[in-house]
């Protein structure tokens, strides 16, 4: 890795960083997975605009403009935040003429990261993508469902010591991890996003409570879109909290914990009766 010194003199706002990471070495140890995880956005975006998908193609910019706010990348996070705004109103005429600005704009990105890491070592975090998850658990689990690498990997990284914890990427992984763990009880507490590609987050909390899981596998929402409607939508079911992005360390270690309580205090009233 280079100097901290040579990501401020290019612009990126690490301080702002270091409030979600809290220091360097986390930081250090995580920006791998913010190039990993813009080398696979930017195809995705290009894939959905070729198809005319515009709602996915919304849901990916706004992925990818919430990783660029968290590793201090400003520009390219503002330009993400205007394709978000313009693919939500379906103005495909602005998206498809400005899509060479997003794209020269992650590339800008990439080479910055790449050069920060040193070109060999990014190299190799490319190439080491590809990584199986067990879906069948064995020991006490926290599920975390979002489609962003950096996200899952960072609620690993803090509970990973104490949890198996396990991920999926969109509402189709997370319904087939829940359905296959749903004899176990070794789910602890589920973070779930609510906009993801595919099926969304909405879509698993309406399994959920149409299989009477929500109970059994305590569920806190962590999510960018903090609109009335979206909260108001999220509690009409049985979730324990809500948590709005971007958070730090500690606010996730909170709600996990109070989502873990929720299942402690079920698997207790259960005994009783």
């Amino acid at each position: 890795m280079k100097n901290i010194s040579f990501l401020k003199e290019n612009g990126i706002n690490i301080e702002k960083s270091l409030e979600v990471f809290g220091d360097i070495k986390t930081y250090n140890a995580t920006i791998g997975e913010f190039l990993v995880g813009i080398h696979s956005k930017i195809k995705q975006i290009i894939n959905f605009l070729e198809i005319k998908d515009i709602a996915n193609y919304a849901i990916i910019v706004h992925s990818m403009k919430n990783d660029a706010l968290n590793f201090g990348f400003t520009k390219l996070a503002e330009v993400a935040y205007e394709h978000e705004l313009k693919s939500k109103a379906g103005d495909l005429y602005f998206v498809n003429g400005h899509l060479n600005n997003l794209i020269e704009e992650t590339n800008k990105a990439i080479i910055l990261v790449q050069e920060y890491m040193n070109g060999n070592e990014a190299e190799q975090v490319l190439e080491n993508t590809s990584i199986t998850e067990e879906e069948l658990y064995n020991r006490k689990t926290i599920l975390v469902v979002d489609d962003s690498n950096i996200i899952r990997n960072f609620v690993k990284r803090i509970f990973s010591d104490k949890y198996n914890v396990g991920v999926a990427k969109n509402g189709e992984e997370a319904i087939k991890i829940i359905n296959v763990n749903s004899n176990n009880n070794l789910i602890e507490a589920i973070l779930l996003d609510l906009n993801m590609p595919k099926v969304d987050g909405f879509a698993v909390l309406e399994y959920m409570r149409q299989n009477d899981l929500l109970e059994k596998f305590p569920v806190s929402i962590i999510s960018g879109d903090s609109s009335k409607e979206t909260i108001d939508k999220a509690f009409t079911y049985d979730i324990v909290d809500m948590l709005e992005k971007p958070f730090n360390e500690q606010s996730v270690r909170s709600i996990v914990e109070k989502t873990i309580y929720r299942k402690d205090f079920n698997n207790y009233s259960t005994t009783k009766e």
